[in-house]
């Protein structure tokens, strides 16, 4: 046998060994949970129908930690600021401190109100109703992990939600204004958040590497924008991460935020003047500026994560808890802590088994990043929540996060591909001349600063007239686009992303109903 088959059979067999071994401790906490409700629920009626949903909570939050926490740290890997083992320690950490000390005590068992609990007929269809939901949303995710597709956990869960009622109480159960806006944030989250890290990048280009003394306008530019960062997840933690320990209205939270965003400023503006200065004449050092503030939103991105979406996503185990416990329906239940550390200890594992995928799918399969376009996205996704949330506009993270790598990549493309244009158009209105003295101009004009390349062409379009029957064609400029855009953005992988994106809510929403039917005839006498 030739070496290469044997060396292609040693491969597969080290894979599947490490496939059992991960499908065998996703099982065994998988059991252990199990075990434990077991013990929580002791003699309690309905003990058995809760064992079931905590199994399926567990499985929910292995999903959370395989697909939706790349969000967090992807950007973080992919411009190599962490390394992967990392950036998962950080994440598992902050993820489970943010579900267990912030995720409150109280959440919503109907997922954003989208149905009504009343239109319910009994307690047994309600709580099979919430085994449904929850197991359809915990497929999805599944399914879309498989296939590297980073997608929104809260929208899962909204789908469950929705085609369970529907398949409880009928169509007049669900709530189709709160459905419609969530159908708009599909396009609003993406679409805010890639406007805000495109904006950003483009301040960073514009006003330090674009700068010829970029030393100097590093000085000058990083504490401000470490600042707004500070500012920015100062309030977002104070409206999203911590609203349920420390409740605080928008006004107070952005208040604190700033005082606490002014004190950085002047604590980080004499260690980047340090930093700076020993970076040298590359203009690509000032990448390293932005690691610290990069891993710092990294972890408090996990953090409010954590807090803000566990509690939610756990939250039909809740309600199935609440409602055989009291015997009754109610739109709030308390979350026991012990589910909220089954949620905890669930994203931990799935992300640590299953979460590198995803993570570089976010983080280098899309688009090329660095520190910066990283700091960009990070503070983009805080930015985006907070705007989002004082409008009222339902918005997912996981849209918000994709949205900003995409925008900084569209970015990329736009500044490439007028560069290039630049350079046709220079040249154009130098035809003729000694190709030594056009290859002296364009390398005074790359290393001029943004302001002096402005001046340059300005004044070559005053003194040379470029000759009328040379110029690039529509044809030309379209292919000389299309080459930046195969360069920089992966266009299939944004189509394959958006259309699960579009049918994640629909599709959980039919397994949902799927799963309720098959167990209503289950468990009916």
């Amino acid at each position: 046998m030739k070496s290469d088959s044997v060396f292609a059979l040693e491969s597969a067999g080290l894979f599947n060994s490490r496939e059992l071994i991960r499908l065998g401790l996703c099982l065994l906490f998988i059991v252990l949970v199990m075990l434990y409700a077991r013990t929580i629920v002791g003699d309690m009626g309905g003990g058995t129908l809760l064992i079931v949903a905590a199994m399926i909570g567990g499985y929910m939050a292995m999903n959370i930690g395989a697909n939706d926490v790349a969000n967090n740290v992807g950007p973080a890997v992919g411009s190599n600021t962490l390394t992967l083992t990392g950036a998962i320690v950080i994440a598992a950490i902050f993820e489970a401190t943010g579900a267990i000390i912030a995720g409150g005590e109280v959440t919503s068992t109907i997922r954003k109100g989208i149905i009504s609990p009343d239109a319910i007929p009994d307690l047994d269809t309600f709580v099979w109703a919430m085994m449904a939901a929850l197991l359809a949303g915990a497929l999805w995710l599944n399914i879309a992990t498989y296939n590297g597709l980073p997608v929104s956990t809260t929208h899962s869960i909204v789908g469950g939600v929705l085609g369970a009622g529907i398949a409880a109480g009928g169509w007049g159960i669900a709530d189709w204004g709160k459905v419609g806006m969530i159908v708009a944030s599909w396009v609003i989250s993406p679409v805010m958040g890639g406007v805000i890290a495109a904006m950003f990048l483009y301040v960073i280009k514009r006003t330090i590497t674009y700068q010829q003394d970029w030393v100097a306008a590093a000085c000058r530019m990083v504490p401000v924008l470490i600042a707004i960062m500070t500012w920015a997840f100062g309030t977002y933690l104070l409206i999203k991460g911590l609203k349920k320990v420390w409740p605080l209205d928008f006004l107070s939270a952005a208040s604190i935020g700033l005082a606490v965003a002014v004190a950085i400023y002047f604590a980080v503006k004499p260690v980047i003047r340090r930093a700076a200065a020993t970076l040298g004449d590359e203009r690509s050092g000032v990448n390293k500026l932005f690691v610290l503030p990069l891993i710092v939103a990294a972890a408090l991105l996990s953090f409010a994560h954590g807090a803000n979406d566990v509690a939610n996503a756990v939250g039909p185990l809740a309600a199935i808890y609440d409602a055989v416990l009291n015997g009754g329906l109610a739109k709030t239940a308390s979350i026991p802590l012990w589910i909220m550390v089954v949620g905890a200890l669930g994203i931990a594992l799935g992300l640590a088994l299953y979460g590198p995928k995803l993570i570089r799918t976010v983080g280098s399969e899309i688009t090329e990043l660095d520190q910066s376009r990283a700091f960009c996205i990070a503070l983009a996704a805080a930015i985006t929540v907070i705007v989002a949330s004082q409008l009222g506009i339902p918005i997912s993270s996981t849209h918000t996060a994709i949205g900003a790598v995409f925008g900084v990549g569209i970015l990329r493309e736009m500044l490439r591909v007028n560069y290039a244009n630049i350079i046709a158009d220079i040249r154009l209105h130098h035809h003729g001349e000694d190709e030594a003295v056009i290859k002296a101009y364009l390398a005074r004009f790359a290393a001029a600063s943004f302001q002096e390349k402005g001046e340059m062409m300005h004044e070559l379009k005053k003194k040379k007239k470029r000759p009328a029957n040379l110029t690039l064609s529509k044809q030309e400029r379209k292919e000389l686009k299309r080459e930046y855009h195969k360069e920089l953005v992966k266009r299939s992988l944004a189509l394959k992303i958006v259309s699960a994106w579009v049918i994640t809510v629909p599709l959980s929403g039919l397994m949902a109903a799927f799963l309720f039917f098959t167990i209503r005839g289950i468990l009916l006498p």
